[in-house]
């Protein structure tokens, strides 16, 4: 992932999307020979020379003030993330061509594991900012069953999402689940576009998921932080659970989330008849799939 390349092709991308009426200068009803704004329109709105701008969608970020940057965000009609993100990149443009290296894998702390076990009616576990799956409490451990029982260590989830066939029945949503991981994928390369386990696992999605590939073209960049997720368990069966995503400051990178059921709700019931059944697994110490009930079907929605 070379920087200069990814802050050129991000503002391209932005420029794009946002038509004149939306940015705020008048249409002309003419037929307009590129998508979106022109480049002299994105340094009108700026405040900034076309030349200048156009040196900079050339991937030239070198030497770009922070508050050139803020006016690009506030051309380009960037949200949080993206203006996040169009400022690491120019950052990582700015401190020339490194070597991807490894990182060390990072570590969940006992005291960590300890906070998840304690959470007995909370689904939760850890991630990395490659979404792979560091720890987990028995809850969450039955909850992400289906993600776990693939032969990987650590499990993954946008490997999972885009690889594993039986992704798309587990997430209900499963076209804006995938657009919403590629998008934490793609937030994550820009602020550390060096990290080599990133880029091999963006590598291997790329070369064996078109779906994946396509998503990751689009440039967009989300901040997971809450939200709510519809879920097709094998064992209970449909779950619409609230999530929040809980950043562990001493421990740089990792992120602790957690799932809830709104009160009285069938999946109330159904997140209680997980619970259970993961106590009897790890009571009885015996396979899944000597234990697992029959599977919920899916309801029938074809007519």
């Amino acid at each position: 992932m070379d920087a200069r390349s990814e802050f050129r092709d991000f503002l391209t991308s932005r420029r794009a999307r946002l038509t004149p009426e939306q940015a705020g200068l008048p249409g002309n009803g003419g037929i307009r020979r590129v998508t979106g704004l022109r480049r002299e329109e994105v340094a009108l709105l700026a405040g900034v020379s076309a030349d200048y701008y156009i040196k900079l969608e050339r991937g030239n970020a070198r030497g770009v003030s922070d508050s050139v940057l803020a006016a690009l965000s506030r051309a380009l009609h960037l949200d949080e993330a993206e203006r996040a993100h169009l400022f690491a990149l120019a950052a990582a443009a700015n401190t020339g061509t490194r070597t991807p290296a490894r990182t060390a894998k990072p570590r969940v702390r006992p005291s960590i594991q300890r906070i998840l076990d304690s959470m007995s009616t909370t689904p939760a576990y850890v991630r990395s900012r490659r979404l792979d799956i560091l720890a987990t409490n028995r809850l969450g451990r039955a909850l992400l069953d289906p993600i776990l029982a693939g032969p990987r260590r650590p499990p993954n989830v946008a490997r999972f999402m885009f690889l594993d066939p039986t992704a798309t029945d587990y997430y209900l949503d499963w076209e804006r689940m995938a657009t919403g991981t590629v998008a934490i994928l793609r937030a994550e390369a820009g602020r550390d576009p060096h990290d080599r386990a990133l880029i091999d696992l963006v590598g291997e999605l790329a070369t064996r998921s078109d779906l994946f590939r396509t998503r990751w073209a689009a440039h967009n960049v989300l901040r997971h932080r809450n939200g709510v997720k519809r879920l097709h368990h094998p064992v209970v069966g449909e779950l619409t659970l609230g999530y929040e995503a809980l950043e562990l400051p001493a421990d740089t990178g990792l992120t602790l989330m957690a799932y809830s059921a709104e009160p009285a709700t069938p999946t109330c019931d159904a997140l209680n008849l997980l619970a259970a059944w993961a106590a009897t697994m790890d009571r009885n110490n015996i396979s899944d799939s000597e234990t697992r009930p029959t599977s919920t079907p899916r309801p029938d929605t074809s007519a």
